[in-house]
């Protein structure tokens, strides 16, 4: 008996929930329905791409514009004639060949020690976590930087750069000795 009225309150209780929820239900579908009917998607067409006509490159017999061979022609060229102290500094500049540490800025680089070799001091300079020795008379960084002298504690430069009104001049400049912190 006890079985029969806990299957019977059961399904009533069960009848009374499912009676409840269904009538929520459906007003809220009709009422999605309704609204989603009444949205309509404003969508711009595309317009058509225009055609892709490819040009010939006519550049190719030019002079490259970054290259020495452009800034010889533009210093020829110009108006104003340069001394012949500026063209002096900068000739052999251009007619030689460029050391690997020329690619690099100066402020890319750092000494990180010297070494005596044959009683000569020969500088450690550090670029991309790569060691270069470097001793007097090469070139750094991208200013024509010619090597003038290595102490224990830096390297001195000589670089050749344009001033604002296109007159090469020398100007010194130094790497000093970059000691790392220790860990």
């Amino acid at each position: 008996m006890k079985r029969i009225l806990t299957s019977v309150l059961g399904l009533l209780l069960l009848g009374l929930l499912s009676a409840c929820t269904s009538s929520g239900q459906d007003e809220l579908r009709e009422w999605m329905q309704a609204e989603r009917s009444a949205i309509r998607p404003q969508v711009k067409p595309i317009p058509e791409p225009s055609k892709f006509v490819p040009q010939p490159y006519a550049g190719e017999r030019l002079i490259e514009p970054f290259s020495d061979e452009k800034l010889a022609s533009v210093l020829k060229s110009s108006d104003i004639a340069p001394t012949t102290l500026n063209a002096a500094l900068i000739a052999p500049e251009l007619n030689r060949r460029k050391q690997p540490l020329e690619a690099f800025p100066l402020d890319a680089m750092s000494m990180v020690g010297s070494l005596n070799r044959q009683g000569q001091l020969v500088a450690l300079v550090k670029v991309d976590n790569l060691l270069y020795q470097v001793r007097p008379g090469s070139y750094l960084g991208q200013n024509y930087g010619r090597v003038m002298k290595i102490t224990e504690t830096e390297v001195v430069l000589r670089e050749i750069v344009q001033d604002a009104i296109g007159e090469w001049t020398e100007r010194p400049a130094a790497l000093q000795l970059q000691e790392e912190a220790s860990k």
